[in-house]
């Protein structure tokens, strides 16, 4: 204490509440598997009096959480596609050959994951959950297409299931084509999540894919004798039928999405997000409760880091660290050298603490703020400090999770671009491969695109503020996942205009016939993810859950309505400037007319 300089000795004792301050470094990073298990070790040696606060210890409880809640995520996941499936098949059985299918396409992509060596708790927790939403509908496709075929081929399941397997691959596999282009989309996010949840879903979805045309068949044709047994009638009623009603009345559902665009837009542009993470962890949780009691206790905000030169003169170091406890907001900035001050000499010390603060070539030194991480007032003073050190040593760095923050806010508008961007372009390409067509690419990524504004304006109107990473990521995710549903309906618009039916009846029987697998699709996104939603104490995971969630129902809402008011309105300029949609036959008639 006498050695100590007082106003260090004040920031690390309170007298009135009989309470110490002590700092810890780890050898590791704040997010490495060693810093965890050394505050593991801490947690369970030190008294309830003691509290561990810091971002390494609200890292360490999310992990462990996420960790404690995953598999009750893939459960409630499973329950609620199961009731999902057995509403909309005909068949008690088949849902659960559905999800052992995929359930292995899982358990593939999941043991794969070790060869990015590590991947983040949020991709951990959400793997399943979203590779189980995303890669159902191609199940429900196979199916669907199997029922057909046997109608054809009558008791010979074999050559149904292989008839089945060719038709549906090509659907599929395009299906899946743009789903990865979607995933794949989030590589390009600047954040180390971005790589991890594109590569292993990306991953997911291709082994979805393989599963669904080579273990889901065999599944099917060796439980054949359990899944006649168990047919029943479909329990959701035949929404075909009103497909001739939305056809009538295109016109008006055009009108009433172009003026809910207004709000969408302006809604999406004004959504907020947050950057501090660690103030929407659940109460429960020792960090939050750590955090809570150092702020009352010590009243400390964000707590930063100087990297400097080891070779920084002692007096240079008295004027920098003097000028940047001159800022506005400042509550203590610390170097080696004004540890001691020019009347104590450096070596009172201990040589362990003087090694951690100055060794080899570098320098440590601690700034505190009174203000919070992650607001505007830490992110102005951030900026001052590092030109003042900057002023001092031109290769000095301000570090610690209030400069992170600041830099979060500075690179998610260009992430959320770029992504966004790449996402739309790499989708647009699929499609106008897929179906030779310039119109048709546009059509379908403006509609799903206005679902995502319907989507992200939303929490604008219900003051809801997301986390930051989820405004980044669910367009990408969104768009990838749901244009199948577009993808399905233009098919059999394209196949009837190429066989000569005319516009309005051609339209009307591609929504009649792909209205039923559009909401099942839809509803088991919706299942995977709604209940995780709920049940997550995770703010970051419930927020993605609920987006997507909510999501693929307003896609489903928008595919269904204002898709064939899209084709009804522009199908001259479709049929004109996509290949295979007028019928051949119907041309050289005219032609031998004329």
């Amino acid at each position: 204490k006498e050695a100590m300089p007082e106003k260090v000795y004040k920031f690390i004792h309170n007298s009135d509440k009989n309470a110490d301050l002590m700092v810890i470094l780890f050898d590791q990073g704040m997010a490495e598997d060693g810093t965890m298990k050394a505050l593991d070790t801490m947690n369970t040696k030190l008294s309830k009096q003691c509290f561990v606060s810091g971002m390494a210890s609200v890292i360490n409880d999310t992990r462990n959480l996420s960790k404690k809640e995953v598999p009750i995520y893939v459960l409630i996941a499973v329950v609620l596609c199961l009731i999902v499936l057995m509403v909309t098949l005909d068949s008690a059985f088949v849902p659960f050959l559905f999800l052992i299918s995929i359930g292995m396409a899982v358990v593939y992509n999941l043991g794969t994951n070790m060869i990015q060596g590590q991947i983040s708790y949020v991709t951990q927790a959400l793997a399943a959950v979203l590779q189980l939403g995303v890669t159902m509908d191609y199940s429900i496709f196979l199916w669907h297409s199997y029922e057909e075929q046997q109608r054809v081929f009558g008791q010979d399941n074999k050559d149904a299931m292989a008839h089945a397997i060719s038709k549906t691959f090509l659907s599929i596999a395009g299906s899946s084509t743009t789903t990865i282009a979607g995933f794949i989309a989030l590589c390009f996010m600047s954040f180390r999540i971005g790589l991890d949840l594109g590569v292993v879903m990306a991953k997911g979805v291709l082994f979805g894919l393989i599963s669904c045309v080579t273990i889901l068949p065999s599944l099917i044709l060796v439980f054949d004798p359990i899944v006649r047994k168990t047919n029943h009638k479909v329990i959701m009623p035949d929404l075909g039928r009103t497909a001739n009603w939305i056809v009538k009345h295109c016109y008006v559902f055009f009108v009433i999405f172009l003026i809910l665009a207004v709000p969408a837009f302006y809604g999406q542009a004004h959504t907020k997000v947050y950057y501090d993470l660690a103030g929407k962890l659940p109460d429960s949780m020792k960090s939050k409760q750590a955090n809570e009691k150092m702020n009352e206790d010590f009243k400390m905000g964000a707590t930063s880091i100087i990297i400097a030169d080891s070779s920084l003169s002692a007096e240079k170091s008295d004027k920098m660290i003097s000028e940047i406890e001159d800022l506005k907001g400042i509550k203590l900035a610390m170097s080696v050298d004004s540890l001691t001050g020019p009347m104590i000499p450096s070596d009172v010390i201990p040589d362990d603490i003087r090694d951690e603060l100055k060794s080899g070539d570098k320098q440590l030194m601690i700034v505190t703020s009174d203000y919070a991480t992650a607001t505007s007032k830490v992110n102005r003073q951030c900026t001052q400090i590092e030109k003042i050190i900057k002023k001092y040593d031109k290769s000095a760095m301000l570090i610690g999770e209030a400069p992170c923050t600041k830099d979060l806010v500075n690179i998610t508008n260009s992430d959320f671009n770029r992504v966004n961007a790449v996402s739309i372009i790499i989708v647009f390409f699929i499609i106008l491969i897929s179906f030779r067509s310039i119109s048709i690419p546009i059509i379908l990524v403006a509609v799903i695109e206005f679902a995502i504004y319907i989507n992200m304006g939303i929490p604008y109107y219900t003051n809801t503020t997301l986390p930051f990473i989820a405004s980044i990521v669910i367009g990408t995710i969104q768009l990838g996942s749901t244009v199948d549903y577009a993808i399905l309906m233009t098919n059999r618009y394209k196949t009837n205009r190429y066989n000569g039916i005319d516009k309005k009846e051609a339209i009307t029987d591609a929504l009649r016939g792909s209205i039923s697998s559009i909401i099942a699709s839809a509803l088991t996104f919706f299942g995977a993810t709604f209940g995780v939603a709920l049940y997550s104490d995770i703010d970051m995971i419930s927020s993605l859950c609920t987006l997507m969630a909510r999501g693929a129902i307003i896609s489903m809402l928008v595919v269904i309505f204002l898709l064939p008011s899209m084709f009804m309105i522009f199908d001259k300029v479709i049929i004109h400037t996509s290949a295979g949609f007028i019928n051949k036959n119907a041309v050289n008639t005219k032609t031998i007319k004329a």
